[in-house]
């Protein structure tokens, strides 16, 4: 079940709840004297106590009839009393822990549940690698509930992958206890053309009872949108721009504002309520992918609360962004979201709104953080032999896979990715680049990197070739298996000799991250865990990232989380043009197109 620690349902506890709001039999825990942010109202009530029998609450207002002896009194001093904080996407693969040091980070800031979409490990693992994840996030007090992955591969036909996910999987999935819905659509193209697979995913959710989430990543919002929310898919986080997510709100799409460690894109969707007067029911705030330095250093759903804050959105309607609306959003307001009578007690005591910096955070009734140190009990999940071994490449002898061959003998003319910082889409440009020996190099005076993607899954060989422009670096390489979604092994450089050292690195690692320059490795992050994932906690891998990206910037790049930017340029379901390990990715038209400009013409 999504409730981790086996709180009785609401059906079995009716009785005894009624008894404790009477006074008949003594509560669990009473929080007395609180400033309770009633996110149902919209308001704040000074001097209200909670009552909690049994994990659930039975009471909000005057407690003092429900305590006795074995009562576990709590003073709240008039600090205030918020709902547990809920993402409504998530990948914890992305802040490269596990799920028992990904709750280690974020209870002790006030997020008490997730709705997991584990889609990166999918596409390493499969349904294994569900399992393993599933089984990892039994063992903390996080709630973590499952929205099975949708696209495996992301987009099928553009990349390979190390498993397949199909419909007749997810229909299986949707019967699993932890299961609340369908993950993240991306494959919208899907969607709009009424291929099988992609609606059969969908009507096998809708036949459950749970929900659909999506990822409508281009600017229409006509036809296209209406369509693809007419089909089922009840939020989507991939709003850009202010019009996008009104737009949804408008068609009765939950628009989920996202603000990652590269995806700064709360300042501008933001807008599409500051700028008017509109309902904010239909807006949850959400992280979707967080990388550890962040966490450490800025917190989780707090942090984008303080950022919704700075944005103009009032505090109250910010903290319903991440409470009520999330769980109205999964249809689970009856248990999640608010402290009211019946619900699972899942809360956190601040001493102002300000800081949002939690004093204490409940689970089930259970405090599990104070102070934010977490308090609780993990059982750490052992991660099977299997997951160790995902890298199958075999070390690179020589520079053959980074050479590619030119039509002329001067120059070339191509199509290059030019990345956009901190925002999730790219652009498609066309560059002149010098040819020696035959082959088409990288020209850092036009800050243009060479890019390869190789396929590290099925052993075929495949490596897609390209160019990138944007990351400012002017000599060395970069190297990461965390390249969304295929997670293939993913170089950028300027020279052939480093990207054939950073590749090597991560080849003997098992996965991870890596820079180098002139012959020498300047920082490694290894994640042997299907190539996305390690066994340390965070403040450990935050130091090892932070001084990898000193080197980035010790080597020109001048950007949030470059890194993440980086594990863009293979995700072939983002406008607008991408790489994988089959090539170039037109992700407008959604159709393979030749690196040279001159074989396009041909």
């Amino acid at each position: 079940m999504y409730n981790n620690r086996k709180t009785k349902p609401l059906a079995e506890m009716t009785k005894d709840l009624v008894a404790v709001a009477l006074g008949q039999k003594p509560a669990d825990l009473v929080i007395r004297n609180s400033r309770l942010v009633n996110v149902n109202t919209r308001e704040i009530l000074p001097g209200t106590d909670v009552a909690v029998y049994g994990g659930r609450i039975a009471l909000v207002g005057d407690a003092d009839g429900c305590i006795g002896e074995t009562t576990v009194v709590v003073e709240a001093e008039g600090r205030y009393l918020t709902p547990g904080f809920l993402d409504g996407h998530i990948h914890v693969e992305s802040s490269m822990m596990t799920v028992g040091n990904y709750a280690r980070s974020v209870v002790p800031r006030g997020t008490t549940g997730i709705y997991m979409d584990p889609h990166e490990v999918a596409n390493v693992l499969g349904l294994e690698g569900i399992q393993m994840m599933l089984e990892d996030a039994a063992g903390t007090p996080l709630r973590t509930m499952l929205t099975v992955p949708s696209c495996v591969p992301a987009v099928p036909g553009f990349e390979d992958t190390g498993a397949v996910i199909d419909a007749a999987d997810v229909a299986r999935l949707m019967a699993a206890p932890q299961t609340v819905g369908l993950g993240e659509m991306m494959n919208f193209p899907g969607i709009l053309s009424g291929e099988d697979n992609a609606h059969a995913e969908v009507a096998a959710t809708l036949a459950a009872d749970k929900v659909v989430t999506g990822h409508y990543s281009v600017p229409d919002t006509g036809a296209g949108l209406n369509a693809y929310i007419a089909a089922g898919i009840r939020c989507c986080h991939e709003s850009n721009r202010r019009e996008d997510a009104i737009a949804k709100m408008r068609l009765g799409m939950y628009a989920q504002l996202r603000e990652g460690s590269a995806w700064h894109d709360l300042a501008e969707v933001s807008r599409a309520i500051t700028d008017r007067t509109v309902d904010t029911r239909l807006v949850n705030l959400i992280s979707d992918d967080t990388h550890p330095h962040t966490l450490v250093a800025d917190g989780h759903l707090d942090h984008i609360v303080r950022k919704a804050v700075a944005c103009g959105i009032p505090i109250l309607e910010a903290l319903q962004m991440v409470t009520i609306n999330v769980a109205t959003c999964f249809r689970m307001d009856h248990e999640l979201g608010s402290v009211a009578p019946g619900k699972l007690a899942d809360m956190v005591l601040f001493d102002n709104l300000e800081d949002l910096q939690a004093e204490e955070v409940w689970i089930d009734g259970r405090s599990v953080a104070q102070k934010g140190k977490f308090t609780d009990r993990v059982t750490d999940h052992p991660y099977p032999e299997k997951a160790y071994r995902s890298m199958h490449l075999a070390p690179l002898t020589d520079n053959t896979a980074f050479r590619i061959p030119a039509s002329s003998d001067d120059q070339a003319h191509v199509r290059v990715i030019r990345i956009v910082p901190e925002r999730v889409f790219n652009e498609e440009i066309h560059l002149t680049l010098p040819v020696r020996s035959g082959c088409i190099e990288a020209d850092p005076a036009q800050d243009v990197l060479k890019a390869a993607v190789f396929d590290r899954h099925t052993g075929s060989g495949q490596i897609g070739h390209g160019f990138v422009q944007g990351f400012g670096i002017r000599h060395g390489a970069m190297a990461s298996t965390v390249a969304h979604d295929a997670h293939n092994l993913l170089v950028l450089g300027s020279n052939d000799d480093d990207m054939r050292l950073a590749a090597n690195t991560l080849i003997a690692s098992g996965g991870g991250m890596c820079i180098v320059a002139d012959g020498q490795v300047l920082g490694h992050v290894a994640l042997p865990i299907a190539g996305l994932m390690c066994e340390r906690p965070a403040e450990a891998i935050a130091a090892d990232v932070a001084a990898m990206e000193a080197q980035w910037q010790r080597l020109g790049a001048d950007m949030a989380s470059p890194f993440m930017t980086m594990a863009l340029i293979s995700l072939a379901c983002l406008p607008d043009l991408r790489l994988t390990d089959r090539g170039l990715v037109d992700c407008n038209r959604f159709s393979f197109v030749p690196l040279e400009l001159e074989a396009d013409r041909a």
